[in-house]
């Protein structure tokens, strides 16, 4: 049988804390229910103790009916001179009403004496009881040994000694945490393998860090060792450096360990990606399993040996983990490298259609010229219809111009822009000002185009960069602008590559309307 490990997240806890991450209350129960809905084992909800809006959560928390997840609530240990039962943090937990708590209590006996301020044997007594009490209230507890791996390495006695008082208690699980993430994986080997054999009959889960850029590795090295729980945070972000990927760490125990995590694979892309869109997070291109390039393949042998065995140059089939192969285009190119791109608009186009020619001759000249279409999907596939005869155009440009005043007149630096356009044998004339001359341009642009299409309304503009592609020439030099945009659930990015800023920025735009405009038609 298949080794069970229970995957524990904490993005609505852990994650909460870090740097910019802020969550409304809705924000919450949205993660809620997509983790609920992937088929993770416990959701860490937050701290009802710490600040009205998690108590407003857990209120609301309580309405929803999940599938697959128990709801863990978070807290500390009592203090040491109140009573378990009338320690506010204690009823706050209660009265958040999950089946699973999770409790942290001190095991580093530094944290003890100069922190807490309390005798040794107090914070055991504290560890034992405050557990007991919320086994005694019909609670699932789970206790987070508080930096447990340093107080370890300082004090191997004690540390396992707040595991014992926690057992004692009646704990169901040993969790240690490696708070300040300063732990190499195989000292987490070593140190999770003792436990394991000091408390067999009890759950022994792990905690990492990524201060040092180990906490997958470290999860790893601690389920190798005998831990059956991992927490951590679903995208990895948390406080400092972050938490433990769980993206990465279920899709290696599943793929690499052959274990059962209980969740569907198969959504993990898209359960990842929409964590980080409610988190307000992007999810790095390179980011293991889930990262648009994470089966991108440039190099011509690398491609030629995918299309012909993909195990070749893939560890798993990217369909497993709801991402898919990319092919990605650069001067160096060929038709190998190009017919399966243009295969996913044309299926009909073979190697030796002259077509496929054509095409892969013109993008070299643009890849010369500085345009780069591995990241530009919408402006490839205009340029492929229109090399193709399937374009026609929505409207033409006849000109535009952007302006700004320096110094502001009242005070306020504002630009403005003109842009005219045909369509049909009727032209349009508007005039648009914002935040800058690309603002500007945006505007006038979307105001003309509106007049003859309303249904661009629906778009609006992600991102935007600038890349100075020839830093040689200084001022003088070619940038080549991106521009990332969104129509509903739809996202594309467009290029424009240009030595004028301007330029290459409305470039860009103009190809990202006439995208939507195409793909609406269509």
């Amino acid at each position: 049988m298949k080794r069970s490990i229970e995957i524990f997240d904490s993005t609505l806890r852990d994650g909460s804390q870090g740097e910019g991450i802020s969550f409304s209350v809705q924000d919450k129960l949205n993660i809620v229910r997509t983790l609920d809905d992937f088929g993770v084992r416990y959701i860490e909800a937050g701290n009802p103790g710490s600040n009205p809006k998690d108590l407003s959560f857990f209120r609301e928390l309580k309405q929803l009916s999940l599938k697959n997840a128990t709801v863990c609530a978070f807290g500390s240990t009592a203090r040491s001179n109140v009573p378990v039962g009338e320690d506010a943090n204690i009823r706050s937990l209660l009265e958040a009403g999950t089946p699973a708590v999770a409790i942290f209590g001190k095991s580093w006996d530094l944290h003890v004496t100069e922190i807490l301020r309390i005798p040794l044997d107090e914070n055991l007594r504290i560890i034992r009881q405050t557990v007991a009490y919320l086994k005694q209230q019909g609670k699932e507890v789970i206790f987070d040994a508080e930096h447990f791996f340093d107080g370890f390495s300082a004090n191997r006695d004690y540390a396992l000694s707040a595991l014992q008082a926690a057992a004692e208690g009646g704990a169901d699980v040993l969790c240690l945490c490696d708070t300040n993430g300063g732990t190499l994986p195989d000292g987490i080997s070593t140190v999770v393998k003792t436990v394991t054999e000091h408390f067999p009959e009890l759950r022994v889960g792990i905690h990492c860090h990524d201060d040092i850029g180990c906490a997958v590795a470290g999860s790893m090295a601690a389920v190798a060792a005998g831990a059956v729980q991992v927490q951590g945070t679903f995208v990895g972000f948390g406080e400092r450096c972050g938490n433990a990927d769980l993206s990465t760490i279920l899709a290696n125990l599943t793929f690499k360990c052959g274990m059962d995590c209980g969740a569907d694979l198969s959504r993990l892309k898209a359960t990842a990606r929409r964590i980080a869109e409610i988190s307000n997070v992007r999810v790095r291109s390179n980011h293991p399993y889930i990262g648009k390039s994470a089966f991108a393949h440039k190099g011509g042998m690398h491609i030629d040996g995918v299309q012909k065995l993909s195990s070749s140059f893939e560890h798993i089939d990217p369909a497993s983990v709801g991402n898919e192969r990319k092919f990605l285009l650069s001067e160096v190119s060929g038709k190998s490298t190009v017919l399966p791109r243009l295969q996913k608009f044309f299926p009909e186009l073979t190697k030796q259609s002259p077509q496929v020619a054509a095409i892969t001759e013109e993008l070299k000249e643009r890849e010369c010229a500085g345009y780069q279409y591995e990241g530009a999907d919408a402006s490839f596939e205009l340029l492929v219809r229109k090399s193709l005869g399937l374009l026609t155009p929505h409207f033409r440009v006849i000109m535009y111009k952007a302006l700004d005043d320096f110094p502001a007149p009242d005070g306020e630096q504002q630009s403005n822009a003109m842009v005219k356009i045909e369509v049909d044998g009727q032209t349009e004339l508007t005039c648009g000002s914002g935040n800058g001359p690309v603002n500007a341009l945006d505007n006038a642009l979307r105001q003309a185009i509106r007049v003859f299409y309303p249904r661009i309304d629906t778009m609006h503009l992600l991102d935007y960069k600038v890349r100075v592609i020839d830093t040689g020439s200084a001022t003088d030099a070619k940038v080549r602008v991106l521009i990332e945009s969104a129509d509903g659930d739809s996202v594309f990015t467009t290029i424009g590559v240009s030595t004028d800023i301007i330029e290459a920025s409305f470039t860009a735009l103009a190809d990202s309307f006439e995208y939507i405009l195409s793909k609406k038609e269509n």
